[in-house]
């Protein structure tokens, strides 16, 4: 069992999609990377901030959960990241509402002593600048540290971003952000491109449309599940990269062969988390649904091709 760091958001969300909407619920990148994450057997911690108007019953779900919040800061007298959104009819666009920064806006994360020898660094989407603080924090290098990001990052920070770029072993990302990081259309040529820049690994998400994973001259794709509810893709990516980093933890085996078991629980939690809106689907997992779908991912993959 390894440890886990995971530096992210811990947030508020509004969500409205075509099949309802809600007020303010538990939110934020390293939520669901957490959530997702516990599934594992790995010792995990979650680095971040929020206001004083975060409920107490969160930090003990957290607690429950087993994931460690000594580096989840709580400032007096300010507010908690809200993020507000409206997704479209088809779920694959959305219309952000609402941007909150406030205590965000500050932010400076210190790393809990107990895990400054992480074995595991998942960098969730952050500035740049915040990413790399954490990678120097760190008192050894950490086997593997992946990150993921977005095209804000790519418009308003390039010099910092390619910096922590050149730092990290895998990179995870949608095909619109490998399409505009690479300047390449192709996803085979984008993945090669940016491994140049500095990541052994490139994991590419498409979405209803399966994963990516790019390693040299190597490459494996891992469907999606297709699922009869989808309510709220909120948080699919973040639950992927927490399904995958955790399973790395726990493994503790950082082969391109791991890595592709990697994306398909992945992708199994990602799964999970579009079925209810926010965090619901991802709070009260059986381990015994958890396998069922892991089957399907198998029945959906593994086949014996008749050679003529």
């Amino acid at each position: 069992m390894g440890k886990l760091l995971i530096v992210g958001t811990v947030a508020f969300d509004a969500i409205e999609t075509p099949f309802g909407k809600t007020d303010k619920i538990l939110g934020g990148a390293a939520t669901f990377i957490g959530l997702a994450a516990s599934y594992f057997k790995t010792d995990a911690a979650i680095v971040s901030v929020v206001g004083d108007d975060f409920p107490a019953a969160y930090l003990e779900l957290f607690r429950d959960k087993g994931i460690d919040i000594s580096g989840l800061e709580v400032v007096g007298g300010a507010k908690t990241f809200f993020w507000k959104g409206r997704y479209h009819n088809d779920l694959n666009r959305r219309d952000t509402l609402a941007t909150e920064l406030n205590v965000l806006a500050d932010f400076k994360p210190v790393v809990p002593r107990a895990y400054l020898d992480a074995d595991l660094l998942m960098l969730g989407n952050l500035h740049p600048e915040i990413q790399l603080d954490v990678i120097r924090q760190m008192e050894k290098r950490p086997k593997l540290i992946v990150l993921d990001t977005m095209n804000y990052w790519m418009n308003h920070t390039w010099d910092s971003l390619l910096e922590v770029i050149r730092e990290i072993d895998v990179i995870v990302i949608n095909d619109e952000e490998a399409r505009q990081l690479s300047g390449q259309y192709s996803l085979v040529k984008a993945a090669s491109m940016i491994s140049a820049m500095g990541p052994d690994y490139v994991v590419i998400k498409k979405g209803e449309n399966g994963a990516l994973l790019f390693h040299e001259d190597r490459i494996f794709f891992a469907p999606a599940l297709p699922l009869e509810d989808i309510f709220d893709p909120t948080g699919a990516g973040d639950s992927f990269a927490g399904g995958f980093s955790g399973y790395l933890a726990e493994t503790e085996n950082i082969s391109f062969s791991n890595l592709k078991n990697a994306v398909i629980h992945g992708s199994n939690l990602a799964s999970f988390c579009v079925e209810r809106f926010g965090t619901e689907r991802l709070l009260d997992l059986k381990e015994l649904e958890i396998n069922a779908r892991l089957a399907q991912f198998r029945e959906l993959t593994q086949f014996d091709i008749e050679m003529k």
